[in-house]
């Protein structure tokens, strides 16, 4: 791809999500649950038939993919980089760094996902301390981590199947700067698979309705005792 290209490429991007009607589809796609056209035309404040031109657009653009189950069509973001993304325009959206308030709901700060990986302080303490740890080194300059030897010990001993997490097509660790803590937080499958591990644990639970974790009690035991973060 040229620069012209891509300049076309980025521009036809910026537009499909500068409409307030699809960017709502999308960040209610953040937390990785599929819905249906109907479910997002609701959360968009539009009519059913709008919110088919809309995703037709958002699917044009490759931000968001279907699913057909039987009748329906479900749709979610169309992988881990378009999360990216829309995480890094939120960055954007609330100013400079050095001037940086948070004024995000105190739940909503405190932990919830970025697509498939934990965000919030909790995401933010957890990356933490895999790094005083030594489980983790870097960033690097591309926003990489590198597992150490330690850190395949400690994330197994946690109950990550590393192998596992190392042969998904997609980048393994890497520093995804949070919006809320302005700090990075894990992402890629690295984190991924740290968040499924929580959820299966029961070390947190998914709020119904929004993006938001709940630590359970087993949860702030574990985070102490195993990886020496305390919440609390």
């Amino acid at each position: 791809m040229n620069v012209d290209e891509a300049d076309v490429a980025v521009s036809e991007i910026a537009a499909a999500i500068g409409v307030p009607a699809r960017a709502r589809m999308l960040y209610c796609l953040l937390d990785d649950r599929a819905r249906t056209a109907t479910e997002l035309a609701v959360i968009a404040d539009v009519s059913p038939p709008t919110a088919s031109v809309h995703l037709k657009r958002l699917e044009r653009c490759r931000l968001v993919k279907a699913l057909p189950r039987g009748r329906h069509r479900y749709y979610r973001l169309a992988g881990p980089e378009v999360a990216t993304a829309l995480e890094a325009l939120s960055v954007l959206t609330a100013g400079s760094l050095d001037t940086f308030v948070p004024s995000t709901p105190d739940r909503l700060r405190s932990a919830r996902t970025c697509y498939d990986h934990i965000a919030g302080s909790l995401g933010v303490g957890l990356c933490k301390a895999f790094e005083w740890r030594g489980w983790l080194q870097g960033p690097a300059k591309d926003k990489a981590y590198h597992l150490t030897d330690d850190g395949r010990r400690g994330f197994e001993a946690l109950g990550v199947d590393v192998d596992a997490a190392m042969s998904r097509r997609r980048r393994f660790a890497f520093a995804c700067l949070d919006w809320s803590e302005r700090r990075a937080h894990l992402g890629g499958a690295l984190g991924a698979a740290v968040l499924d591990l929580a959820l299966d644990r029961g070390w947190v639970r998914r709020d119904l309705d929004s993006r938001i974790l709940e630590v359970t009690e087993k949860g702030h035991r574990a985070l102490r005792e195993r990886v020496g973060l305390a919440l609390r």
